[in-house]
């Protein structure tokens, strides 16, 4: 199995954090090579960005999400933690603008410097779901 980095997330923030990604902008610089597939892409208000968590060197199979002492420990599949098998990370943020080869988001949590592996616009058809359920700890999440 192999990954193309297509791209790298680039903004302000140069350490892993928790929470105030709602308000960070990010600048996908995304590789020649693949230009002409942002082509449509400005149609859309927001987009799901894969990217590589590049700095993730370790795995752990439960984890206390954010390291809170009001959440319970679960497993790596039942959270959004970094320290997982493969480090992919996964993101919807609101796309700002689309110029050239580089997109404006807002809203990504990926440090700079990620590499991004894939792209997708936010299509409700696919993306958005009705009655979901979540444990009541979610909640006391930052984000």
């Amino acid at each position: 199995m192999g990954l193309k980095q297509i791209g790298t997330v680039r903004n302000n923030v140069k350490e892993p954090t928790v929470g105030g990604w709602a308000e960070v902008t990010s600048w996908l610089e995304i590789d020649r090579d693949y230009v002409d597939g942002l082509q449509g892409l400005e149609d859309y208000s927001h987009v799901t960005v894969v990217y590589w968590m590049n700095l993730v060197d370790s795995c752990t199979i439960t984890h206390v999400p954010q390291g809170r002492e009001d959440v319970p420990e679960v497993g790596i599949f039942a959270c959004r933690c970094p320290t997982r098998p493969n480090p992919l990370g996964i993101s919807t943020a609101e796309l700002l603008g689309v110029h050239k080869t580089v997109l404006t988001v807002k809203g990504l949590d990926a440090i700079d410097g990620t590499p991004i592996v894939d792209i997708k616009p936010y299509t409700p058809q696919y993306d958005l779901r009705e009655k979901v359920r979540v444990p009541k700890w979610v909640g006391r999440l930052e984000y």
